[in-house]
């Protein structure tokens, strides 16, 4: 019986003699399988409970920022109307959009285009959350400049940059636009 025990903890890697050491128990129990499988467990899970994703009705998985450049038409075929309609002026006239809320977020239109989207949260980050939690989220390629944090997306058909305002150290709002738009 011991034979096989130090047959398996060879094949794992170990020693008898680190065997012995281990914090986590490796005998007929069940401990170490029960160790092993609720890590596996957290492992797989994990990346479930923290959805990097933004959750639009109709979105799947992987392509949560396709809808930018959607034209009027497809925007309403996929996301049916929205909860509310408004004008957003700029500095400029030719900076004016139409927003359209939904629950999830704002979906900006300039002349038959979604171009920008305005989201509660993105990435593992929200409102209200410290600056501090999407510098280290975004990681080394995000750029702090003072009073918002700029971050490029890469991989779509278009370049979209990730905008996340700060207001009193906070997020204040969070945004996803074409810059060649």
């Amino acid at each position: 019986m011991k034979a096989s025990y130090l047959a398996q903890a060879l094949i794992l890697g170990y020693s008898s003699v680190m065997q012995r050491r281990s914090p986590v128990p490796a005998g007929p129990d069940g401990y170490t399988r029960r160790f092993v499988l609720v890590c596996l467990v957290f492992l797989m899970a994990g990346p479930l409970l923290w959805s990097q994703a933004v959750s639009f009705p109709g979105v799947q998985h992987g392509e949560p920022f396709s809808f930018i450049g959607m034209k009027l038409e497809d925007l309403f075929k996929r996301f049916g109307p929205p909860r509310a309609v408004y004008a957003a002026r700029g500095a400029e006239n030719w900076q004016d959009d139409v927003v359209f809320v939904y629950d999830e977020g704002e979906l900006f239109i300039h002349r038959d285009r979604v171009w920008k989207i305005g989201l509660k949260s993105v990435f593992g980050f929200g409102l209200g959350d410290a600056k501090a939690v999407s510098l280290l989220i975004l990681g080394e390629e995000a750029r702090d400049e003072g009073d918002y944090v700029l971050y490029p997306l890469s991989g779509g058909v278009w370049p979209l940059v990730l905008h996340v305002s700060v207001s009193e150290g906070r997020i204040s709002a969070i945004y996803v636009y074409r810059p060649d738009f």
